[in-house]
């Protein structure tokens, strides 16, 4: 501004236009420092309002963070109440939880040691059961050996099945079909009567007194002591004392005839009859299959028939100690020496060979069955336990 006022040494003819044109420049100059002005005024109070509502803001803020900080503060210690609740709750919890834990293995080894000891009783039941079973049949089966019956075996069997059928065990299933089949085969068994037996063996020994050797007439053995052979005398005293008896009638019927000459025709008659008798008796003609039945002498024949009943007495001492082979052999031998030394035609012989060969078929009937498939599923069952 100060160049423009001071006049140049150069221009001085051109001063006056100058002048004039720093004269319509200033009024350019003050509008524009007003606008300038007003452009301040405007930007410092649009400054100072956003100033204002920075500082509102600010405020509004810190009010809020403040608010929010106290809730955060309040929310944390109720956290932290609730932390501390909850962690309580949780040592409450574990101990309980340990405590059930604990009860919960009490109740476990309780029902595991409940269990074992049902099963040890529920074993040692059955096992006392296949025990008792075991020597029931034993002993049933010695019982039935020395009496010779199969009803102490029946018995037992029968006893064992409604046990084994009331004990109601799958494991013992084996055992009872055992038992049933074992029960069929006794009672499917003859057992022979031993006492019947006896007495057939004591008749038989009885009978062999009366039984008629081969070489003795069975007329002269009936007449003749037992157990010894009749003698030439013994028939000549039979024939005596026969003829009186027969010669008797015709004593009587010569008494009551008047003529002597019919007594004489009927001694004479007697007679001849006599001796027609004695003449038959002298000479006898026998077929002998077996020729050493002839040569036994009357002593021979007395020591035969004590033998043969002593064969008898051995066999039926056999029979009753349940010796069925032995018994078996002895008779047999008897039955052989029977037909040897004996009369087969005569009756008694024919009887006592019926009555040796009925004992021995009966004797072969006396073995009793063993339970044996039931003592195998016994002993399979108590060596599985």
């Amino acid at each position: 501004m100060s160049d423009a006022n001071t006049p140049s040494p150069e221009a001085t003819p051109t001063s006056a236009p100058v002048a004039v044109s720093s004269v319509t420049v200033q009024p350019h100059t003050a509008n524009w420092v007003r606008w300038a002005a007003a452009a301040l005024c405007l930007a410092t109070a649009g400054s100072a309002w956003v100033a204002w509502q920075a500082q509102k803001r600010v405020q509004g803020l810190e009010q809020e963070l403040v608010r929010r900080q106290q809730d955060t503060q309040t929310r944390a210690a109720e956290a932290n109440v609730l932390a501390k609740q909850a962690q309580e709750l949780s040592r409450e919890s574990a101990a309980r939880t340990a405590l059930l834990e604990t009860r919960l293995a009490e109740v476990a080894l309780q029902r595991t040691q409940v269990e074992d000891l049902i099963r040890t009783l529920s074993q040692s039941r059955d096992e006392n059961l296949l025990a008792d079973i075991d020597a029931s049949l034993r002993v049933a089966t010695q019982q039935a050996t020395l009496t010779g019956s199969a009803e102490p075996l029946v018995t037992a069997l029968q006893s064992a099945d409604t046990r084994l059928s009331r004990a109601n065990q799958p494991r013992l299933d084996n055992v009872r079909r055992a038992v049933a089949k074992d029960l069929d085969r006794v009672k499917a068994t003859r057992i022979a009567d031993l006492s019947a037996l006896s007495i057939h063996l004591d008749e038989a020994a009885r009978l062999i007194d009366e039984v008629p050797l081969l070489n003795q007439p069975s007329a002269v053995v009936a007449a003749a002591p037992s157990g010894k052979a009749a003698t030439p005398a013994a028939k000549i005293k039979s024939t005596a004392a026969s003829q009186p008896a027969a010669a008797s009638p015709t004593t009587e019927a010569s008494d009551a005839e008047p003529s002597w000459l019919q007594g004489m025709l009927n001694w004479t008659k007697s007679a001849a009859n006599t001796v027609w008798h004695e003449t038959r008796t002298l000479i006898r003609l026998t077929r002998i299959n077996q020729p050493e039945g002839m040569l036994v002498s009357p002593e021979q024949g007395f020591f035969l028939r004590e033998n043969i009943k002593l064969r008898l007495l051995n066999a039926r001492l056999a029979i009753l100690s349940r010796q069925t082979a032995l018994a078996t052999a002895d008779l047999q031998q008897v039955s052989q020496a029977i037909p040897r030394y004996f009369d087969t035609e005569s009756r008694k012989t024919q009887l006592l060979q019926s009555m040796v060969k009925d004992v021995i078929a009966q004797c072969q009937q006396t073995a009793l069955p063993r339970p044996d498939d039931t003592l195998a599923a016994l002993a399979a069952v108590s060596g599985g336990r």
